[in-house]
């Protein structure tokens, strides 16, 4: 029987981290199932699921940890599987306007309160190409309920953008990933 591992690692950047993870994993005879990763304010950031033989499930995450001696901070979930999506479909939103403290707060609690999950969010802060403002961009990837009309969050998402002073697109033909 195969059991999930996702792993969450952070640390100082530097070459070689994704090969010394990957390492980890194949001296254990997991699999790399999936992972995203980044640079962010000279950091690490990376989440890796491991797709591991359950025998070997208890050493993989021992080896993993060990890597805390190399400056990297790891924690690790062991998962039996992924959550059906039969009663969802996923959405993109993209989301900009003008930087401000609070959006992604606010875009959340809307999604939250109509029972959206977000499965996947990246955010950037960039320059304006005309006006050199700051600018907030959002890409996410929503877990919709089937029982939820898109036009329904469409308007509610169109009300928090004039409260915003953003500009919110939904895009229903998702191609994944982001």
């Amino acid at each position: 029987m195969l059991v999930s591992l996702v792993v969450t690692v952070i640390g100082p950047d530097r070459p070689g981290l994704v090969s010394l993870i990957s390492d980890r994993g194949k001296a254990f005879g997991a699999s790399w199932a999936e992972s995203r990763m980044a640079s962010l304010a000279g950091q690490f950031a990376g989440i890796v699921h491991f797709s591991v033989p359950s025998e070997s499930a208890a050493a993989l995450a021992n080896g993993l940890r060990e890597l805390a001696a190399t400056g990297l901070n790891v924690l690790i979930a062991e998962s039996t599987g992924a959550p059906s999506g039969t009663n969802s479909r996923l959405l993109e939103l993209e989301l900009v306007g003008q930087d401000r403290p609070g959006i992604v707060r606010d875009i959340s609690r809307a999604l939250a309160d109509s029972g959206i999950s977000i499965e996947e969010l990246h955010t950037q802060v960039v320059s304006g190409a005309w006006s050199a403002e700051q600018l907030f961009e959002v890409k996410a990837l929503l877990r919709v309920p089937q029982t939820l009309a898109t036009e329904d969050l469409r308007r509610t998402l169109e009300t928090l953008a004039n409260e915003m002073m953003v500009d919110i697109t939904l895009d229903e033909s998702v191609r994944v990933p982001l």
